[in-house]
């Protein structure tokens, strides 16, 4: 079955383009267009898209609270989150929400088709190292957007020391290497980890490894 993919974009000309670039590919298919978060949140409700594309400045309702409002809708969608900027706030707002990654709007087609392939089997596909840069500086600015350190407490020394190093941005393969593990260990680890704080994939352990303070702006 081809990944169906729900397009969100203010502006008409991106939705064609979007439109054109994956409609080259026979293993996806474009189910509905929205050009505002609301009618987003309604046709994923109605077509349950396995990928919603998801401009995040858009009039009516936004991208970040559209994504939250999708994924507490429980129609199964992920959200691939779209911005011009890789430094923009609202960005980090979408990753919170619970959106699976984000990528510029620039972004070659290859990457994106490649992308939304990842995120419709369940990876996360914004680099960590683009959302730790991010995270270094928007949270440095706003030093409230922190969250409890005793969420942490259900994680062995192993499993934090995996965490720190997620959020440093590493693959499986640089952990191991890291912490003299096998590849094996590390993706389990990494698993017990995302399940244990109840996060979807990476992007939201590098999120929450900020927030909690277990890593800080600029290490």
């Amino acid at each position: 079955m081809p990944i169906t993919v729900l397009v969100v974009d203010d502006q008409e000309l991106m939705r064609a383009g979007l439109r054109m670039v994956l409609g080259a590919h026979p293993d996806l298919t474009v189910v509905g267009e929205a050009d505002n978060g609301a009618a987003a949140v309604q046709q994923a409700r109605e077509l349950t898209p396995d990928v919603v594309l998801m401009d995040v400045r858009m009039p009516v309702v936004d991208g970040v609270a559209a994504t939250g409002q999708i994924l507490e809708s429980g129609c199964g969608s992920k959200v691939l989150v779209m911005t011009t900027f890789d430094l923009d706030e609202h960005a980090l707002g979408a990753l919170r929400a619970g959106a699976s990654g984000f990528l510029l709007k620039d972004t070659p087609p290859e990457d994106l088709i490649s992308a939304i392939r990842s995120v419709a089997a369940g990876d996360a596909v914004v680099s960590p190292k683009v959302t730790k840069r991010l995270l270094d500086r928007l949270i440095a600015d706003d030093p409230g957007s922190t969250r409890d350190a005793s969420v942490l407490d259900v994680l062995t020394a192993r499993e934090r020391e995996v965490l720190e190093q997620i959020a440093a941005g590493r693959s499986n393969a640089e952990i191991a290497g890291e912490l003299f593990l096998s590849e094996a260990t590390v993706k389990t680890h990494v698993g017990r980890v995302l399940t244990k704080l109840g996060l979807r994939d990476r992007v939201q352990a590098v999120v929450l490894a900020y927030e909690t303070g277990l890593v800080r702006p600029g290490a």
